[in-house]
């Protein structure tokens, strides 16, 4: 329970710091943009570092649904202890993760108040998945969404190459 607690501030702080670092720099807004990129690269290098523990004693993945099972169940167990609530998928290499209580957004209001601020709590996680996925050979687009709070959808797309 204290390692929830812990990873929660520390992803708060970590946000807080970078915005904090490049806002005092940033004069357009491309260069506030920065953040979203600076936070998601963050993510990506854990992600990446926390996949190869995690599937070290797991069998080979057969497909890219495999995996993307993997990652809502198993990888997400690992970092957020709960799997993703949905994962929908057209079949045609996107998919849909949808997580109804986000840990990284239950510490704000469950209304409207803080939604513009939803995004940049969200781009270290999409690097994180983003990340893992890269090392699972997938190279793909993570983005999220936030229409009510807690509540998050990443929305995955797999580049074919």
């Amino acid at each position: 329970m204290a390692d929830d607690a812990l990873f929660e501030f520390l992803h708060m702080e970590m946000v807080a710091h970078v915005y904090k670092e490049q806002a005092s720099r940033a004069e357009t807004e491309q260069e506030r943009n920065t953040c979203v990129s600076v936070l998601e690269g963050m993510g990506f290098r854990v992600g990446q570092g926390l996949i190869e523990r995690i599937t070290k004693d797991a069998p080979s993945f057969k497909d890219d649904l495999d995996i993307m099972k993997f990652i809502c169940k198993d990888f997400w167990i690992n970092i957020f202890k709960k799997q993703i609530d949905n994962l929908r998928t057209n079949h045609q290499g996107t998919y849909v993760l949808q997580d109804n209580k986000f840990a990284l957004l239950t510490q704000f209001s469950n209304g409207k108040q803080y939604l513009e601020e939803a995004p940049k709590y969200l781009a270290f996680s999409c690097g994180l998945v983003r990340g893992a996925l890269s090392n699972l050979g997938l190279d793909s687009v993570v983005t999220a969404e936030v229409s009510t709070m807690p509540s998050c959808k990443f929305q995955v797309v797999i580049q074919k190459t």
